[in-house]
């Protein structure tokens, strides 16, 4: 089985990736590199970061790599948080702050007025080279109030367009149908297995 590195260390990433991808590939990610040094995700686009994070991995490891740069943009909020995403409230990954941040900054915005969209850009590096980059939107809907314990991130804020339950209550296969992340992956995934 040949084995696949995906750049991150975010479990919540890592897991939904393995369902994604499936058994046909042995999915490793960063925790499984302890060598590799931290990469500094400071492109200004879901692009540059992704490519930045796949060819810094090159040295570390022999084989496909797939590294993705993804986040919540907010209409109201000019595309804000973007690529400050996992970092919009300061720390990096505090997700109960990150929400409340965001709750915050759009208290005043009424229900019509709070669209926005996760948006996902892999890139799949391999032999140094860059071999596909894949995007993934899903629009939807800022709530007011978090609901669902499923997901990570944003997920319990965000619902998707046609559906009156947030990201974070859908199970695992329903997320992954119409996820930023899982059509991203879906064109990934064909690629890969047209190698």
């Amino acid at each position: 089985m040949q084995s696949i590195l995906i750049a991150t260390a975010n479990k919540g990433k890592a897991r939904e990736f393995q369902e994604m991808i499936g058994h046909a590939w042995r999915v490793m990610t960063l925790k499984d590199l302890p060598q590799v040094p931290d990469i500094v995700e400071d492109g200004k686009t879901f692009e540059a970061n992704a490519v930045k994070k796949a060819l810094a991995l090159v040295p570390h490891f022999d084989g496909p790599i797939l590294a993705d740069d993804s986040g919540l943009e907010v209409d109201a909020l000019g595309g804000a948080p973007g690529v400050y995403s996992a970092r919009y409230a300061g720390e990096h990954g505090n997700d109960a702050a990150n929400n409340l941040k965001l709750l915050e900054m759009l208290k005043d915005v009424a229900a019509p007025n709070r669209g926005a969209q996760f948006h996902c850009v892999l890139a799949w590096v391999e032999e140094g080279t860059v071999k596909g980059i894949f995007n993934g939107i899903c629009r939807g809907t800022i709530l007011h109030a978090p609901r669902g314990a499923n997901g990570f991130g944003y997920d319990p804020l965000f619902q998707p367009e046609g559906l009156d339950r947030t990201m974070a209550e859908l199970s695992p296969d329903e997320k992954h149908a119409l996820s930023h992340r899982g059509k991203a992956m879906k064109k990934a995934v064909e690629e890969l297995n047209r190698r």
